[in-house]
């Protein structure tokens, strides 16, 4: 389906959602500790793109479930009155026992309505196919429900979808942060792009696409120590945290919770 936007060209856009739209790990050099991600670099696109100013907050936090985005972050960014939005959450949630993803898809759905009520274009995304993650992978049955339902979401309310799900260039390992969850600086700067290719936004730059060349062969001792450090040092911490009833995001606020103009390029 092609993406027809009925506010472009935007002048206030808000991301919504969770580590990945916050921008883990893609270190900001301006921000010393802090993170820029595609969502980040998506806004500097829009702006490059536009003659008049771009607003731009971004209201996602770490380890947020699609219900604390709908109640925490719809209506923060509801009262701003975005022209472009981008929502994209559920992830966190699936990887729970007992997760529906036909129910977060109809919430989901709902928020889109409210947006577009409102009169602001939506950009959602699919999961990523995690077909070759062990351990992730399991969760995979629900990604693709899930994933269905938002190009579903999509035709039925006319939002914009960023493909993760059928992209190639995603599932190599080498886009992926030492957590296997996080995309690099590198998977960050592909993500913004073809955020900004599904928008229609004219970037000059297509190379998103291209593979990275051919990795090096890993020795089967290294490959198992890697897969021994990641259970240890992510999957671990990650139960202990569902264990405890915390969150990686707990206490955290928004790194740009008030739309602020860009700065032209």
């Amino acid at each position: 389906m092609q993406f027809t936007p009925s506010s472009a060209p935007w002048q206030r856009y808000i991301a919504l959602g969770d580590s990945f739209t916050e921008g883990l790990n893609d270190a900001d050099p301006s921000r010393p500790g802090e993170f820029r991600g595609w969502a980040d670099r998506l806004a500097g696109h829009l702006a490059a793109a536009t003659e008049g100013d771009v607003e731009y907050a971004n209201l996602a936090i770490r380890g947020r479930l699609l219900r604390q985005v709908v109640a925490e972050q719809v209506p923060v960014a509801l009262a701003a009155a975005p022209d472009l939005v981008s929502i994209v959450a559920g992830g966190n949630d699936l990887m729970r026992p007992g997760a529906d993803p036909d129910e977060l898809a109809a919430t989901l759905e709902a928020v889109v309505v409210r947006f577009r009520e409102a009169g602001a274009d939506v950009l959602l995304s699919t999961g990523v196919d995690t077909r070759t993650t062990p351990i992730l992978r399991r969760a995979r049955p629900k990604t693709a429900v899930f994933t269905a339902a938002i190009w579903s979401a999509a035709a039925r309310t006319g939002a914009a979808v960023l493909d993760q799900w059928g992209a190639g260039w995603i599932q190599d390992a080498r886009l992926w942060d030492a957590d296997r969850i996080h995309l690099t600086a590198e998977g960050h700067r592909r993500m913004a792009l073809a955020a900004a290719t599904t928008l229609g936004v004219p970037t000059g730059d297509d190379d998103w696409r291209t593979p990275l060349p051919p990795a090096p062969r890993r020795a089967l001792r290294a490959a198992v120590a890697e897969e021994a450090a990641w259970v240890r040092g992510y999957v671990g911490p990650w139960i202990g945290r569902r264990l405890r009833g915390t969150s990686s995001g707990d206490g955290r606020a928004p790194k740009r919770p008030v739309p602020l103009a860009l700065p032209r390029p």
